[in-house]
C-alpha cells in the first residue's frame, strides 16, 4: 500500500512527511519524535473523529494526500536532543585509499621487497610501532636540523614513492615521508626513497650480491643498529635539553636509551693484593643483548650473560695483560627497550656469519628489576609490586562479572542457597558462618547475616581499585616521575619481534610481527582492550595472527626464529577514569 504524504503543523512551523497505512499511531508518533524532539507520550494529534491513539491503524483514517494535522506537546526538560552529524556520514565504498587506510582496524601496509631488502623491511615496521616515534618524525625537518631541503621535483617523486631516482640523500627525512605514505595506503608500498637514503648514508648495504646479480643480503640487526645512530644525531627533543652539557635532549636518548653501571676488577687476586683498585664507569646502551650459549634456555640467562663480560688488558700493578670482569647493571631502563639475541656467530672456517640454532624462549612481560642497580631496584620494587597487585584485583573482577554474565544467562545450574551470589560474597559468607559457629548458640540464634547487592559490590570494587591506583601513583619517586621517556614500573610488555630464517645472515629471510593495537575510545582519545592478535610483515603480504604463533618464535631450528624483541614499558595506572561497572 503507497505512503501517504501529510503535513503536521506544530508550534508555527509545518513538518512534512509519509505516512506508511499500514502502521499504527505510535509509528507515526515516533516518525514526528525524530523531527519536533516531542516523546510520543506528550504529543497530542488532532485527526478527524478526536486525538490519535497508540494503537491507531492508520488505514483507517481516510488521510488524503497533503492533509493538514494539527500536533500540540513540548519536550520534556530530559529529552534528548537529536542533532545532525557534523560531519557528513562516509560509507567504505565512497572512501579514497587513504581514507580507508587510516580507518580504526585496517590492514597496514607491507613493504616491496626490492631485491634482498626484506631485512630493511623488517625493520621498519617494528620503527614503526613506536608511535612517539612517529609523532616525532612528523616535525622534523631537514633545514632544521642542518640538513639540506628537497626539491620540488624530488618532493614530487617522493609522494609517488619513487624518491630514490635522485632523491634527498636525507635518511630522517626519508623515514618521515616514508611512515605516512605507508600510513596513506593498504597496498605493499614500494620503499625506493629511503633505501635509497639508507644505501648512501650506510654504504655497506650496497654491497653487491657474490654472484653479481642484484644486492646481497644483510643483517636486520646492523640495520637497526645504523638507523637509531642516525636517528640519535637528527631528533632533537624540542625545549628539553641534557643536564650534563644543555645540549638538546636526543629523542633517541629520552625514550630509547638506558644507562649501565660498570664495574671492572682484575680476576687475579695478585692485582688486588698490589692495590689495584675497581674502575666504575657509566656507559649508555642502545639496547640490551642475550648472549646464548649452551646453558642459555630462556631470554633471562642471555641477558645475565650479557651483563658479565672478559676483558684481556694490561695491568700496571702486573706488569704484564690480564683477564679483567667488567659486570654492569642498569641504572636507567628505558620506554621502549629493544633486545637483541646474538644468533649470528661469525666462522673462520666458511668465512662467513653461521646462526647459532638453539632455541631461547622469552616472555610477553618482562621484569627487568634482576638486571637493575640497587638503588634503582628500591625506586621500582614497591610501584612493581602494587601494579600487580591492582591487575589482579582488576582481573577478580573481570572474571566476577563474565561469571554474573553466565549465571544471567542461565548457563550456570547451582541450587545451592548461595547459588547467585558473587564469589567474593561467598567468602565473606563463609567467613561470617565460621565465626558465629563459634559464639554461643542463644548469640548465633539472634544474629543476621546481611547480604550486600550487586551494586555494593561493584562499588566497593570499583573504590578499591581506584585507591590502590592512587596508592601505585604516591609510590613513584619524584626525579623518576619527571623522566616521561623512562620505564617507571620496572615491567615491559613485548609489543614486536624481528624474525630470520635460514642458517646465515647472509642468506635466508627476515619478516616482522607487531602487536595490534587496542581501538580507540571515540570520548576520551585512549585505546581499549586489545584482542590479542598481532600483525605478521611479511615485506608487502601482510596477515592477521593469533599470539600463540608468537611463542613459536624461540628458534631451535631454520624455521622463524626472534632476532630482535622490541619490548615497551608497562605504564602507570591512570586515575582520571571511572573503573567500569559490570553490566547489568
Amino acid at each position: 500500500m503507497a505512503s501517504i504524504p501529510v503535513i503536521v503543523k506544530h508550534q508555527g512551523k509545518k513538518h512534512e512527511l509519509e505516512v506508511d497505512p499500514t502502521s499504527t499511531g505510535e509509528t507515526f508518533k515516533y516518525q514526528l519524535y525524530s523531527i519536533t524532539q516531542v516523546e510520543p507520550e506528550r504529543q497530542k494529534i488532532i485527526v478527524k473523529g478526536g486525538q490519535l491513539k497508540d494503537d491507531a491503524d492508520m488505514s483507517k483514517l481516510g488521510l488524503k494526500p497533503n492533509q493538514v494535522l494539527m500536533m500540540m506537546g513540548t519536550p520534556s526538560d530530559s529529552a534528548q536532543v537529536i542533532e545532525k552529524p557534523k560531519e557528513k556520514i562516509k560509507f567504505l565504498e565512497d572512501m579514497d585509499e587513504a581514507e580507508a587506510a587510516q580507518l580504526e582496524g585496517a590492514t597496514p601496509a607491507g613493504l616491496q621487497n626490492l631485491g634482498n631488502t626484506c631485512y630493511m623491511n623488517s625493520t621498519l615496521q617494528a620503527l614503526r610501532s613506536i608511535p612517539e616515534l612517529q609523532e616525532e618524525l612528523l616535525q622534523y625537518s631537514a633545514s632544521s636540523s642542518g640538513g639540506s631541503s628537497s626539491s620540488a621535483s624530488t618532493s614530487a617523486l617522493s609522494s609517488l614513492g619513487l624518491g630514490g631516482l635522485g632523491a634527498s640523500t636525507d635518511l630522517t627525512g626519508s623515514l618521515r615521508d616514508l611512515f605516512k605514505q605507508m600510513s596513506e595506503t593498504q597496498q605493499g608500498f614500494p620503499p625506493l626513497m629511503f633505501l635509497n637514503a639508507l644505501r648512501t648514508a650506510f654504504p655497506q648495504f650496497a654491497q653487491k650480491s657474490k654472484d653479481g646479480h642484484g644486492y646481497a643480503q644483510q643483517d636486520a640487526e646492523e640495520a637497526w643498529s645504523q638507523i637509531v645512530s642516525l636517528l640519535r644525531n637528527k631528533l632533537k627533543v624540542n625545549g628539553e635539553a641534557s643536564e650534563k652539557d644543555k645540549a638538546e635532549l636526543s629523542w633517541i636518548d629520552k625514550y630509547m636509551s638506558g644507562k649501565f653501571e660498570s664495574t671492572m676488577e682484575c680476576d687475579e687476586p695478585a692485582a688486588k693484593e698490589g692495590g689495584e683498585e675497581s674502575v666504575f664507569s657509566e656507559d649508555l646502551f642502545l639496547k640490551l643483548n642475550c648472549h646464548i650459549n649452551v646453558e642459555t634456555n630462556h631470554l633471562r640467562d642471555g641477558l645475565a650473560a650479557g651483563l658479565k663480560e672478559q676483558i684481556e688488558k694490561r695491568s700496571e700493578v702486573l706488569g704484564r695483560d690480564a683477564v679483567y670482569t667488567k659486570t654492569s647493571r642498569i641504572a636507567r631502563l628505558p620506554k621502549h627497550l629493544p633486545v637483541h639475541f646474538v644468533r649470528f656467530d661469525w666462522r673462520k672456517d666458511t668465512n662467513k656469519k653461521a646462526k647459532i640454532m638453539r632455541k631461547v624462549t622469552f616472555p610477553d612481560e618482562l621484569d627487568a628489576l634482576e638486571f637493575c642497580t640497587d638503588d634503582l631496584k628500591k625506586l621500582l620494587i614497591p610501584v612493581r609490586d602494587k601494579i600487580r597487585e591492582v591487575r589482579k584485583e582488576e582481573e577478580d573482577v573481570e572474571r566476577a562479572r563474565k561469571r554474573q554474565k553466565r549465571m544471567k544467562a542461565g548457563e550456570e545450574n547451582d541450587q545451592g542457597p548461595n547459588a547467585s551470589k558473587e564469589p567474593l560474597q561467598k567468602k565473606k559468607d563463609i567467613a561470617k558462618a565460621k565465626e558465629d559457629a563459634k559464639k554461643p548458640a542463644e548469640d548465633t540464634e539472634m544474629a543476621e547475616v546481611e547480604y550486600k547487592t550487586d551494586a555494593q559490590i561493584e562499588e566497593e570494587r570499583a573504590a578499591s581499585i581506584l585507591a590502590a591506583k592512587k596508592e601505585v601513583l604516591a609510590l613513584v619517586d619524584p626525579k623518576m616521575a619527571a623522566d616521561d621517556g623512562a620505564n617507571q614500573t620496572g615491567l615491559y610488555e613485548l609489543r614486536g619481534v624481528i624474525t630470520h630464517q635460514g642458517a646465515s645472515a647472509d642468506s635466508g629471510h627476515y619478516t616482522s610481527f607487531i602487536k595490534k593495537q587496542g581501538p580507540k575510545d571515540p570520548k576520551t582519545g585512549k585505546r581499549k582492550e586489545e584482542d590479542g592478535k598481532w600483525w605478521w610483515f611479511n615485506d608487502e603480504k601482510v596477515s592477521e595472527v593469533d599470539a600463540e604463533r608468537i611463542q613459536t618464535l624461540s628458534g631451535g631450528g631454520q624455521s622463524h626464529s626472534a632476532l630482535i624483541l622490541l619490548y615497551r614499558a608497562v605504564p602507570l595506572p591512570t586515575v582520571d577514569e571511572d573503573v567500569k561497572m559490570a553490566d547489568s
